[in-house]
């Protein structure tokens, strides 16, 4: 009898050796399958997700950014070469386009008018359906391409604060990650992908300045300038009163 339960006791644990610890088996690697990351230092996730990031030909950005008190919404398709998407604010919306060096701005009428009245309000009016193309001479211009320009604005964002430690693994989007900690959250965290290529995947920052989620990693798309019909140019500055305070990140 003693001789059964002990045969029996082994056939259950061979069965649930995957479940059951106690049984002498081992934990699940949570890293099995994955392309190993995971097992890195913190400071070697970080940069190979910093330069999956830079290696790649597009990306989808979206979420938030605190900047200078102030919360900006983006929804940005970035690519070498440019980018395209909306940028919010409590203060104002508008849609940004850059192919190379053209940058072009699309903003309703309220944007433009800025509390003016009369002639004001009516030329802004004409504006709201057009693409505005921003000099590159215009103060604003360096600041709006900011948002479009994927190196320079990834580059920013994974940055991480303090001292690095490896965190737990989880998901996103349904990708398994595993996240970095930069002076115990404090300092922002980043969430990288186990599966294929490490992209970063989430990025929350430094002192609660806004949380990002990047996806559709080197998903290719359009990107052309508008038809000239529908853009309004002002040769080398957008006049006073019409975009002279045209707003940007660093403000």
């Amino acid at each position: 009898m003693r001789t059964r339960k002990a045969a029996l006791a082994g056939v259950l644990c061979a069965g649930l050796s995957l479940a059951l610890t106690a049984c002498g088996g081992t934990a699940e690697d949570p890293d099995a399958g994955t392309n190993g990351v995971g097992k890195l230092e913190a400071a070697k996730i970080q940069d190979k997700a910093r330069g999956a990031a830079r290696d790649a030909s597009s990306v989808h950005l979206s979420g938030s950014v605190v900047s200078q008190g102030r919360t900006y919404k983006l929804d940005m398709r970035l690519k070498r070469d440019g980018g395209t998407g909306r940028v919010a604010s409590d203060a104002s919306t508008f849609e940004l386009l850059r192919v190379g060096d053209e940058l072009y701005l699309k903003a309703p009428a309220a944007f433009w008018s800025r509390g003016d009245k009369g002639d004001g309000a009516a030329a802004a009016g004409k504006l709201e359906k057009k693409y505005v193309k921003v000099p590159t001479a215009d103060p604003a211009y360096q600041q709006l391409k900011g948002f479009t320009d994927k190196d320079v604005l990834l580059d920013g964002l994974i940055a991480l604060h303090g001292k690095l430690a490896r965190g737990e693994h989880g998901t996103v989007g349904g990708d398994r990650t595993i996240r970095v900690n930069g002076a115990g959250g404090s300092g922002g965290t980043l969430d990288v992908s186990l599966t294929g290529t490490p992209y970063p995947l989430r990025v929350q920052r430094a002192g609660g300045a806004g949380q990002l989620e990047l996806s559709e990693w080197g998903k290719d798309f359009a990107l052309t300038a508008p038809a000239k019909p529908d853009v309004v140019d002002y040769g080398k500055r957008i006049p006073s009163g019409e975009g002279a305070s045209l707003p940007g990140p660093s403000k």
